[in-house]
């Protein structure tokens, strides 16, 4: 909801779960980064994305609503705009990283080429910047910083809903926070994450809030007489 006069939020949603089995043809697109991966969700994701738009649906309506261009973002926010009757604004700015030559690989196939990626993998550390011709930790924050930024810019009230990805979603928030290093939390499947936005200033709000996942009991409409 929108708080006291000049303050509104933003909310950044990470993508209902993938199938992690689509690795076909047509399960890549073409971004300005390169040839990037692109799974639909699977039906958990289909689920969770249905509990989210309920859940969004009870809060005050967006001044904006985008989504990164890659299906399983789409497919998120695909009830929810329905719901509200508008089409997500597509925005490449807050596309997934670009994991160059890994792009495609399961998890396990990543780290099981490589000691130092386990060894970054158990000591909680980025994995992506080593990704061979990947994006940078440096060059993510960069866009997603410029991105985010320029769509709060075109909406001077009301609250902003970004439907993007886990590693998007650290990349501002780190920027917002002040933390360094690339990665610092996981944002769970659906997930909304809240940043207070009052003028200039950017404050964390709630993050990896799930309720209407774990409690999606609480985001039906109570009806009349009940």
């Amino acid at each position: 909801m929108t708080g006291r006069r000049g303050t509104r939020r933003l909310l950044l949603v990470r993508h209902g779960r993938v199938e992690l089995s689509a690795r076909g043809p047509g399960d890549f697109r073409d971004s300005p980064r390169g040839r990037q991966w692109d799974p639909p969700l699977g039906p958990a994701g289909r689920e969770q994305a249905g509990q989210l738009a309920a859940r969004l649906q009870l809060m005050d309506p967006p001044a904006g609503l985008y989504s990164s261009p890659f299906r399983r973002c789409l497919e998120t926010a695909r009830p929810y705009a329905r719901a509200i009757g508008v089409d997500p604004v597509v925005g490449e700015g807050v596309g997934e990283v670009f994991i160059g030559e890994w792009e495609g690989l399961s998890f396990e196939e990543i780290v099981g080429t490589d000691e130092e990626l386990a060894r970054r993998f158990r000591d909680q550390e980025a994995m992506f910047s080593m990704a061979p011709g990947g994006e940078s930790g440096e060059e993510l924050r960069a866009r997603v910083g410029g991105a985010v930024e320029a769509i709060l810019e075109r909406h001077g009230e009301g609250n902003v809903v970004i439907v993007t990805h886990g590693g998007v979603i650290n990349a501002y928030l780190g920027g917002v926070l002040g933390i360094e290093h690339d990665m610092f939390f996981l944002p769970d499947n659906a997930s909304i994450n809240t940043v207070v936005v009052e003028g200039g200033e950017r404050r964390p709000w709630f993050l990896n809030d799930v309720r209407h996942l774990t409690d999606p009991q609480v985001f039906v409409p109570l009806t009349s007489g009940h």
